[in-house]
């Protein structure tokens, strides 16, 4: 009888523990899948630090509006920018000269910025102009660590595989901030739980 209460007690802290977690790749409903040219990158998103920007980029992921956008920003040993769905798709409207400056038809997003979370190798942030309040679908995954960024931009998940893919993106030219010429691309982006 002891016994039983035991194993009830111990599925109920797993319960209560999970629940308290971030996301991860047990949660398809948060599970971010970018398929870039040498394979598939899992990101595990994190509503429970920017819900309203969760929620815009999984809108966007289910409108298809991310498949054959640019990294259009890569500078090595920072980040990868890419989600531009406006100026940043390659197989339709894609413009070199706008990548960059354009987002969504969608509605900006209020700064949720975290005071517990930092921008290490793997985080992903979303882009914004100088308003803190102007992130809309663009986003960035780090290369390394980068304190300056913290309590300044939205994290929105973290790189749980495919991190070594992501470090195989094409880089762009320095003295160009990181522009890229002939840009690698998220070939598709979905939703675990959406099973495509």
């Amino acid at each position: 009888m002891q016994l039983k209460k035991l194993a009830s007690l111990l599925v109920v802290l797993a319960g209560v523990l999970a629940a308290s977690l971030p996301a991860s790749a047990a949660d398809k409903e948060n599970t971010l899948i970018i398929t870039l040219k040498d394979g598939d990158v899992t990101v595990a998103l994190r509503p429970d630090l920017a819900p309203k920007h969760v929620a815009q980029i999984k809108k966007l992921v289910r409108e298809g509006a991310y498949d054959n956008v640019a990294f259009h920003r890569v500078i090595d040993g920072f980040m990868a920018q890419t989600g531009d769905v406006k100026f940043g798709n390659m197989k339709k409207g894609f413009n070199p000269e706008a990548v960059g400056t354009g987002g969504s038809d969608l509605p900006d997003l209020p700064a949720e910025f975290s005071q517990t979370e930092q921008f290490t190798r793997g985080v992903v942030g979303m882009a914004r102009s100088q308003d803190p309040n102007s992130a809309n679908s663009q986003f960035f995954i780090m290369f390394a660590p980068a304190p300056n960024l913290d309590g300044q931009y939205t994290i929105v998940g973290k790189v749980e595989s495919g991190m070594d893919l992501v470090d195989k993106i094409k880089k762009g030219d320095e003295a160009d901030n990181g522009t890229v010429k002939d840009p690698d691309r998220m070939i598709k982006v979905r939703i675990a739980a959406d099973n495509k």
